[in-house]
């Protein structure tokens, strides 16, 4: 998934600097701040034309950023509804996961267009990077007219499968499904529209014409190509799912719209299946109704920033172990460890320990490359840690329990916590702590008492799950309750000015991952047409030695993957594939989720294409060159770790 987050600050308020590292951390993604307000990539023109464009986009996006950011509100409180007439009342809503159901589509399609029209979808651009100013800025309008012309190829069959679904009523509410299809089409309309804004904004006729005429004749030469493309069968695996998907990501295109663009291009020009089941899959695969806990545990994690739950849990850590030899590590270590346990978001995460902590570790004689290194570290090591986003997502697109792999994900997270404490032994076992002062008792339980209901939200969560009070979905809705009351009963901190920020920027971050798992779905059920998976299935049966060289081969592609790919991605397009083989060689699926995440991990986090790490440097406010030598030993530390995790399958299962 990139993923993000606020950062901690002394006050309910970002200071300067933490702003700084969070519009640093969107550069490193790929993500444009809106209006270019930090002077980087391809700047809006001061033209007529383009500020009228300026002021409709404006008036365009606040009319959806308004119902979107209700939305967000809403399901909160049909959930939590849900979980108090059924635990407290003994008399279950029967309607609730309906109605949450359809809106959860109009939520994930138009914070889709929310986070096109801020530039925010997820993108790689390690090669843009490397090109001139002039191609850079091609290659930035070149993402745009790629993703118009997915929207536009898609959206009369979206409009098409709209109208089908009229014949269809749901169960509880009797409503026309056709209600919560209408989403995709009005979510790719909105994005139509700001992409054609966002054109007009640039005020580079020639550049945006160029574009243009590229991406049309790319797909020109492809339809002329048809009649080739029949013949060549499988071979259109590699040219589409390889070759077009590799091309355009590579090339900074989103990566929902290059797995949409090289699906509706396979499925049209190969195939004679209807560009409609595009649609459905894509439906099928943002509408699982687990996905919802998303855009729940993504506002969870903004709130215990707000509400200074964060905080508290790393100040009572630095007071615990700051007078140790390396002790401020440790403690990033153990805050990243429980920060994450919340969040379930790593850019959040990070952004929330690392303005604390990094400068008294300066102070203390710590090299920045060695600490944005292991903070980069942390965000691998800590991918487990329920509830994560990836947990999540994996369960939803594999059939996997939540509740398991949640159970599952703590003691391998814990494994490579280890492996990290070791080698911060190492390299600061002759740490100068004369001038460091230990925290007496009394000031290490005043922290303690502080921090207690922050580090209390995992377990109540964890246990919500457990006792039955709530779903996996749901259990999300009782960790925002939580918070709530901690921050104003027990904290004092809950500025209500941020609460619409936080739920449209909520809906922005989940509509992104959202549109991915969309357009993966829908790659995946070509791939599976195509009958790939059952070629690989065979393939990877029949491997020489087993269960232990699919887990080793295993290990090395989700690293690739979560390099390229990054994890959430990855996770959706080949979890269907690999885990009946990973079950059919006789791996436990919660096992063999726990490497395939950590493996993930690993390439997510590790130079130089891992986009984690470049997040980590950007909230760190640090050079990426700085960090990459120290990184290694932490990388090489994790891969032990993994293989630990591989080998020993109680770590994952034990307490299932």
């Amino acid at each position: 998934m990139p993923r993000s987050g606020q950062a901690s600050a002394s006050t309910t308020a970002l200071s300067p600097s933490e702003i700084e590292g969070l519009q640093l951390a969107q550069e490193s993604l790929g993500e444009p701040i809106p209006e270019n307000a930090h002077g980087g990539g391809l700047a809006y023109a001061n033209t007529p034309l383009a500020n009228l464009a300026g002021r409709i986009e404006h008036v365009l996006g606040v009319l959806i950023e308004i119902p979107v950011a209700l939305l967000v509100a809403v399901e909160i409180v049909i959930l939590f509804s849900g979980v108090v007439a059924r635990y407290v009342f003994h008399e279950p809503l029967l309607w609730s996961d309906e109605l949450a159901s359809i809106l959860f589509l109009w939520l994930a399609m138009l914070g889709a267009s929310v986070a096109f029209r801020r530039g925010e979808h997820m993108r790689m651009n390690a090669i843009s990077s490397m090109v001139s100013p002039a191609g850079r800025a091609f290659l930035d309008v070149i993402a745009v007219t790629a993703a118009l012309a997915f929207c536009v190829l898609v959206i009369p069959h979206a409009w098409e499968y709209a109208h089908e679904e009229a014949y269809i009523r749901t169960p509880a509410l009797d409503l026309q499904n056709s209600w919560r299809a209408a989403a995709i089409v009005v979510g790719l309309g909105a994005m139509i529209c700001f992409g054609v804004l966002r054109l007009i904004r640039y005020g580079r006729p020639l550049l945006v014409l160029a574009a243009l005429v590229v991406t049309a004749a790319i797909i020109g030469g492809f339809w002329m190509l048809a009649p080739v493309l029949k013949t060549l069968g499988n071979y259109n695996l590699l040219i589409f799912f390889v070759g077009v998907v590799g091309t355009s990501v590579f090339a900074g295109v989103p990566i929902a719209f290059a797995f949409g663009i090289a699906t509706v291009g396979y499925l049209a020009l190969t195939t004679h299946t209807p560009l409609m089941i595009v649609v459905g899959r894509m439906e099928e695969g943002m509408s699982h109704l687990i996905l919802l806990s998303v855009p729940l545990f993504v506002f969870l994690g903004m709130l215990i920033e707000m509400t200074g739950m964060a905080r508290a849990m790393v100040a009572f850590l630095a007071s615990l172990l700051g007078h140790v030899r390396g002790g401020l590590h440790y403690v990033l270590i153990g805050a990243m460890y429980l920060v994450s346990g919340i969040s379930g978001a790593k850019a959040a995460d990070m952004a929330a320990v690392a303005p604390v902590l990094f400068p008294e570790m300066k102070k203390r004689g710590a090299k920045e490359g060695d600490l944005v290194a292991l903070l980069a570290a942390t965000g691998a090591q800590t991918e487990t840690i329920p509830p994560s986003i990836v947990l999540i997502t994996i369960g939803s697109v594999t059939g996997v329990s939540i509740a398991a792999l949640f159970t599952g994900g703590l003691l391998p997270g814990l494994v490579l916590g280890v492996t990290l404490c070791f080698v911060v032994w190492w390299r600061y076992r002759g740490e100068d702590l004369r001038h460091v002062h230990k925290a007496g008792w009394d000031e290490v339980g005043k922290s303690f008492v502080i921090a207690f209901p922050a580090i209390a939200l995992p377990f109540v969560i964890r246990a919500a799950v457990i006792e039955g009070v709530a779903t996996a979905t749901e259990v999300s809705t009782v960790g925002i309750a939580y918070s709530v009351i901690a921050g104003l009963v027990i904290y004092r901190q809950f500025e209500w000015s941020r609460l619409k920020s936080m739920l449209i920027d909520t809906a922005a971050l989940s509509g992104a991952i959202l549109l991915i798992i969309g357009t993966a779905t829908a790659m995946a059920w070509g791939l599976t047409q195509s009958g790939f998976s059952h070629q690989l299935a065979n393939f990877m049966t029949h491997l020489p030695g087993g269960a232990v060289t699919f887990m080793a081969v295993s290990i090395v592609a989700f690293i690739l993957l979560g390099s390229v790919l990054e994890g959430l991605p990855a996770i959706v397009l080949f979890g269907p594939l690999l885990f009946p083989i990973a079950r059919a060689v006789g791996i436990h699926e919660v096992q063999y989720a726990m490497v395939a995440i950590l493996a993930m991990g690993i390439g997510l986090f590790a130079p130089p294409f891992g986009v984690g790490y470049y997040t980590a440097c950007a909230i760190g406010r640090v050079d990426p060159m700085a960090g990459i030598k120290p990184i290694i030993s932490y990388l090489i530390a994790l891969f032990i770790g993994i293989i630990v995790v591989a080998a020993v399958p109680w770590l994952s299962i034990g307490f299932l």
